[in-house]
């Protein structure tokens, strides 16, 4: 046998999203986070979407400010529609001011081609944009004088200072569900965060990647493997399905029943750990729960009985 070239955590964290559109929710959440034993924040990110949304990095930077401890995430960052020094200083100012505690969520989004249009970027040249823009943003965070010339973009030589925290930058963790995702992550990520994805699909995507990342000739790399479900508490399976669906559809803008079925955290906090049993099982080692009911119902059942349950989740 070769050697396998990722290598996953050996431990399993929790975390959630912050979903509020105010100072006062926002800052609530952070905090309430912090103080529960949850491991990170994580945050979505769009120009112009379906919702309001607060803009990402802008955000976590926010949260940075009222926390000490959990990780910051974002879930995911669309990269392909910012230039990527400027993605570079951003982030970089961020790991600073957080002390270290950013991880960069990356994807090329597309589901809403008017954002595309509106930030002058060809829908089409997101997947490629991506790829150049992990190596620009890489280089810039660990290199001085750095000078580029790329398929879409070309400048330098300039060097960005202060560099981030993280001796080699914040890891970058690569979101989506398309074959394009898959190599990336193999080829060039530091991480996986999956979306909309069956614990069977995650670990045929994880195999692919880890292929990916064989012939790339990576060796033992230390890989961030998370799931980012979509969760609703219920007593009564049927009621959170219904929640699910209906939220989902209105995010998405279009019908989300049989996909709620097969992609959410549904149920009681015991389901909810079956589930998340399966998905370790599968290969993710970080959970976010991305909240569609109460979060003063999850909040208790995370102190009390799902956090205390995650002993008993198997993942080896």
């Amino acid at each position: 046998m070769g050697t396998d070239p990722l290598i996953l955590r050996d431990h399993l964290e929790c975390g959630t999203v912050i979903s509020g559109q105010d100072r006062a929710s926002v800052l609530a959440l952070a905090r309430r986070i912090e103080n529960s034993g949850l491991d990170s924040a994580w945050v979505g990110d769009h120009i112009s979407f379906y919702i309001p949304i607060l803009e990402s990095l802008t955000l976590l930077s926010f949260v940075a400010a009222a926390t000490e401890r959990i990780r910051l995430g974002t879930g995911i960052y669309l990269m392909p529609l910012r230039h990527p020094t400027t993605t570079a200083k951003v982030a970089s100012t961020l790991d600073v001011l957080s002390g270290g505690r950013l991880t960069l969520g990356v994807g090329v989004g597309g589901e809403f081609p008017p954002e595309f249009e509106a930030s002058g970027i060809p829908v089409t040249e997101r997947g490629p944009r991506t790829d150049e823009s992990i190596e620009v943003v890489r280089r810039l965070w660990r290199e001085e004088g750095v000078e580029h010339r790329g398929e879409h973009f070309n400048f330098g030589p300039i060097t960005l200072s202060p560099k981030p925290l993280q001796s080699e930058g914040p890891p970058i963790v690569i979101g989506g569900r398309k074959g394009p995702t898959f190599r990336r992550a193999g080829q060039l990520g530091d991480g996986y965060i999956s979306h909309m994805c069956s614990p069977e699909q995650y670990a045929d995507n994880l195999e692919n990647i880890r292929q990916h990342a064989k012939q790339a000739g990576r060796k033992e790399v230390p890989f961030e493997t998370a799931a980012f479900l979509f969760s609703v508490q219920d007593d009564v399976y049927e009621q959170a399905l219904d929640r699910a669906a209906g939220m989902l559809q209105m995010i998405y803008n279009r019908p989300f029943r049989d996909a709620a079925k097969k992609y959410c955290l549904l149920g009681r906090p015991e389901d909810w750990l079956e589930q998340m049993q399966a998905f370790a099982k599968a290969g993710a080692r970080h959970f976010v729960f991305s909240l569609l009911s109460d979060s003063d119902q999850f909040f208790e059942a995370w102190e009390n009985e799902i956090k205390p349950g995650l002993s008993q989740i198997d993942y080896r």
